[in-house]
């Protein structure tokens, strides 16, 4: 049957992979990874033998039209991002909206996704926030701290380990040194770790410490 699944992978312990997206990937034509060697070890675990094909960020623009054209022709795909639910903060947008424009369904499974544990495990107000992933890196960063400095909802942001000091400054200066922040890192993973406090302590924290791995900030909201 013609359809594009969703199917979120483990963003660290092989062990939330869901018996169900086992199952799909194991049924549908092809798998579209982000990265094929990376998947390839997944695949390999749980032994999926299904073909890949790679689609990420750099090719999806070129390659939505042809997958199009394939679903419409009877074949199911699987679309997998390097870890976590593809099109957050990960390739998948293009070819979801490309499916629902040519009314060829979508089954997005449920699973793993890092913000959500990030969130929860905080101990900031979860009954509302927003997800921004990551911040722009020059060119309109300033602007959009400023207008976040306003939100009343807690704050969720994806950051890379080497920028990791640089945003937590940017929080302090724009947001207040007292504001609580959450650093969570390699969650699910051997080393995973949260740390919580005022933007000032966390950032005291990691400049001792410089962190590893990935990493998601949960940041209060204006009081």
């Amino acid at each position: 049957m013609s359809k594009l699944y969703i199917v979120p992978t483990p963003i660290g312990n092989l062990e939330d992979m869901t018996f169900r997206a086992v199952t799909v990937l194991k049924e549908v034509d092809t798998i579209l990874a982000e990265d094929t060697r990376t998947s390839g070890k997944l695949l390999k675990h749980f032994d999926i033998t299904t073909q890949m094909q790679s689609h990420h960020m750099h090719n999806e623009h070129k390659t939505v039209e042809s997958i199009i054209k394939r679903l419409q022709g009877g074949e199911s795909f699987a679309l997998i991002s390097d870890a976590g639910t593809p099109a957050i903060s990960d390739p998948g947008f293009l070819l979801t909206r490309a499916c629902v424009q040519h009314q060829i369904e979508v089954d997005c499974l449920p699973g793993a996704t890092a913000f959500v544990p990030a969130l929860v495990n905080s101990g900031l107000p979860n009954d509302k926030f927003i997800f921004e992933g990551f911040l722009p890196v020059k060119k309109g960063r300033q602007t959009r701290l400023l207008l976040l400095a306003e939100e009343t909802r807690t704050m969720i942001f994806y950051e890379s380990p080497h920028k990791l000091i640089k945003t937590l400054g940017h929080f302090s200066e724009y947001f207040g040194a007292d504001r609580q922040v959450s650093v969570s890192r390699e969650l699910t993973k051997l080393f995973e770790e949260t740390i919580r406090g005022t933007a000032t302590e966390v950032l005291a924290h990691y400049i001792a410490k410089p962190p590893k791995g990935e990493i998601v900030i949960v940041v209060e909201g204006k009081k």
